[in-house]
């Protein structure tokens, strides 16, 4: 049988032997294990893989007495008890055949041998996994003999392994007996311990004896008692004695993990489990080496260990020593996946560059690098990245605004006239300047500083009144009443005054032609008062608007310019003669001769008699004794039909002995400067119909031509050099047109004087084309 040593197969063989040669000399103790070989549970013990071999003590009373086993073992507890019954019974069949004759103490000895034999437990697996799992049980090797006997013989099971081979059986028949039976105490025992055996075989159905083997039985127990009687105090073999295979040194194995049977899984692969190894620290290759030097150190050890050592006889059946079986190594228990697993101390490694780590990752090793190696790889990773910025950049200029277009002057931006330097009658004294509006200045004398101008201070009270206060049309403006001061300054012969009375009601437009006619100063300061409440208000006024239009070397003190303190220069009086003739009602004032006014008795006469002279129209007359005379006069000239304004003024005439003459020398200075002004002044044709000149500039260099829709003539003299300027009329101009389409302007001049022309498209406007779109820049 597969696990029995090749002595004990013999012993069972003897045994089996005898019992067939009928029951003549047996040993009557025999019975009881020969019923439980003939039993049908004997056939199952055929082949098992492991066979544990057990030390049986005598039991007391105290021993029948049920214990609690642990749950996990019933089975094994209930077997335990079943094969202590029977051996109680084998005990009893003994001391009943104690004084049997000394002749069949052989085949007693033989039957000792089968009886042992029986005693061997042998633990059938359910399954093929339990069968290989209990291979790996074993007994402590270890006896030490215990006082009082246990409870009964434990059974300590061991994991072994895979590897765990058959253990020796020591042969029973080289044994002596282990203890002699000497007072009828220990004999009581054994006696009850082997009645409860045989009463426990008896009740198994699967060990009940055939009626041969009990008649067998009963005689061999009437022998046995006749015989036993003589030889109460000899030493008798004890049937009990349980022999051990000496256990090698404990090894930590990995702890078996149970599994159901093929029967209940079908070999399915839910069952299927992956075992977990923790991740290990690296280990040096001294250490490796030191640790493969005592694993086979070990190995070595090993089987010397595992060698059994013939032990001398005991005197008496020791009780197992139970012993906690020893805890698996960690290894061991990482494999079965039971214990935590083990930390790794390892630090991470730096990463490695792309190249490299793509190698790793295909398992091919990077190049050696070369220059050309390098280059080409520079070019791979770079190509791509560059073409991908210029189809960016492509399509970026593609939805870019374009710039807006512009008009660029390309023909000569300048004009002279023919005919020479312009010659002026300059007066020799004072200062004074000519200018034709909107063309430009046809020249100045004199100092051009700040001096008095005298009553040509009232352009300028009549300039704020007109701002504050405008009239147009027909209309008269509002009413103004007389008050007591303007009455009371009418009296005054030191000054130009109109005779005005208290609580007279005159309209703006009547007190503006006194104002500007007669020169009346009480006018000028009811009007300031009128106007912002006090003189000295008005006359803020007065510097303000004289600092608007850009007057810098002028300052007023009074409305009437009687006071020396209000000074100027030529320059800036033409300014202020330029804002003033744009009101309407002003120009018709200063260009009357004389005028009628309600509630003052006769005609009023102009002391500005130059207004007799064709082309002339005013503006105002100024004289003191600071001042002299001074006259600042507007005239007018026809230019290819259309009337300009000439603007001049002439200051500090003073070659005459009386007031009056001083004034009438200003006023014959300057009309000899209108009427030169008036010859010189002409036209010319600074620009012919279909003249290229300039382009439209797309702003990415792209260029269309335009030209003059008509002739331009602008306004000069002699001497004269004009300048062009080609605008875009206040139109945006388009990225695209047909030619003929009229895109801008140009024009010679400012103001009243300025001319212009159209200008149009020479050929189509095209929008710029994708290589242009393409390349710019900014």
């Amino acid at each position: 049988m597969a696990g029995e040593s090749p002595d004990k197969a013999e012993q069972q063989g003897s045994s089996q032997e005898t019992a067939a040669s009928g029951g003549g000399g047996r040993d009557p103790r025999l019975s009881v294990l020969r019923e439980s070989e003939s039993s049908p549970s004997s056939a199952v013990r055929v082949d098992q893989p492991t066979a544990v071999f057990k030390t049986l003590a005598p039991r007391t009373p105290e021993d029948d007495e049920p214990t609690t086993a642990p749950e996990s073992e019933p089975e094994g507890e209930a077997e335990g008890e079943a094969e202590g019954d029977r051996l109680k019974a084998a005990v009893a069949a003994w001391v009943a055949t104690e004084g049997e004759p000394e002749e069949s103490e052989p085949k007693a000895s033989e039957s000792k041998a089968s009886e042992t034999e029986t005693e061997v437990s042998v633990e059938e697996p359910e399954s093929e996994d339990e069968a290989e799992a209990d291979d790996s049980e074993a007994e402590p090797l270890d006896e030490e003999p215990d006082d009082e006997p246990e409870d009964g013989p434990e059974e300590t099971d061991d994991a072994s392994g895979d590897e765990a081979d058959e253990e020796p059986v020591e042969d029973v028949e080289d044994k002596a007996p282990v203890e002699n039976v000497k007072d009828g105490e220990d004999k009581a025992s054994s006696a009850a311990w082997f009645a409860a055996r045989k009463q426990q075989a008896k009740e198994e159905p699967s060990d009940a004896p055939s009626p041969a083997a009990s008649e067998d039985e009963g005689k061999g127990e009437g022998e046995g008692k006749g015989e036993g009687a003589d030889k109460d105090d000899e030493p008798v073999d004890q049937p009990t004695t349980m022999f051990k295979m000496v256990r090698p040194p404990v090894v930590d194995q990995p702890t078996t993990a149970l599994k159901l049977p093929p029967s209940l899984t079908g070999d399915s692969d839910s069952e299927r489990t992956s075992v977990f190894r923790a991740l290990r620290p690296d280990i040096p290759a001294d250490q490796k080496a030191e640790k493969a030097e005592k694993a086979a150190q070990e190995a070595t050890k090993a089987p010397e260990a595992a060698v059994p050592k013939a032990s001398a006889p005991t005197a008496a059946p020791k009780a197992p020593e139970v012993k906690a079986p020893a805890p698996a190594p960690a290894a061991a228990r990482s494999r079965s996946g039971l214990s935590e697993p083990e930390r790794t101390r390892q630090q991470p490694l730096p990463p490695l560059p792309p190249l490299d780590l793509l190698a790793e990752l295909t398992n091919t090793p990077p190049p050696p690098p070369s220059a050309l190696r390098t280059t080409l790889r520079r070019l791979r990773i770079w190509t791509p990245l560059v073409l991908l910025l210029l189809i960016v950049f492509a399509i970026v200029q593609m939805v870019r605004p374009l710039p807006p277009p512009a008009l660029t002057l390309s023909a000569d931006p300048t004009f002279t006239f023919e005919g020479g330097e312009l010659k002026m009658p300059w007066p020799g004294e004072g200062q004074g300047a000519v200018e034709v509006e909107g063309v430009g200045s046809m020249g100045m004398y004199g100092a051009q500083k700040p001096a008095p101008i005298a009553s040509v201070t009232k352009t300028m009270t009549a300039y704020v009144i007109l701002r504050d206060h405008p009239i147009k049309g027909k209309q008269q403006g509002p009413e103004i009443t007389i008050d007591k001061k303007a009455a009371e300054q009418a009296k005054h012969d030191s000054e130009s005054t109109a005779p005005v009375q208290e609580g007279q009601t005159y309209t703006e437009k009547e007190l503006l032609e006194l104002l500007m006619i007669p020169s009346a100063n009480n006018v000028a300061r009811l009007l300031a008062r009128w106007d912002a409440g006090s003189e000295a208000a008005f006359v803020e006024k007065m510097n303000a608007a004289a600092k608007d239009l850009g007057m810098t070397q002028s300052t007023y003190t009074d409305p009437s310019g009687l006071l020396d303190s209000t000074m100027s220069t030529p320059q800036d009086q033409l300014k202020l003669a330029k804002a003033v003739m744009q009101y309407d009602v002003f120009r018709e004032i200063v260009n009357m001769p004389n005028v009628t006014v309600d509630g003052i008795p006769g005609r009023i006469e102009n002391n500005n008699n130059i207004l007799l002279h064709d082309g002339v129209n005013g503006i105002k007359t100024g004289s003191s004794t600071p001042a002299g005379g001074n006259l600042l006069w507007a005239a007018n000239t026809v230019v290819d039909g259309k009337n300009r304004r000439i603007l001049g003024i002439v200051m500090g005439a003073k070659d005459a002995k009386l007031l009056i003459d001083k004034l009438q020398l200003a006023i014959d200075n300057s009309l000899k400067l209108i009427q030169q002004a008036q010859k010189d002044v002409t036209s010319a044709a600074v620009v012919k119909e279909g003249q290229v000149l300039g382009y439209v500039d797309d702003g990415l260099g792209g260029r269309t031509p335009v030209v003059a829709t008509k002739e331009l003539k602008a306004v000069g003299w002699p001497g004269l050099q004009v300048k062009l300027e080609l605008t875009d009329g206040g139109k945006a101009l388009p990225h695209s047109g047909k030619a003929g389409d009229v895109v801008g302007q140009v024009s010679i001049g400012t103001g009243a004087g300025k001319v212009s022309s159209p200008v149009a498209l020479q050929k189509d406007l095209v929008e710029p084309g994708f290589d242009k779109k393409l390349t710019r820049l900014g």
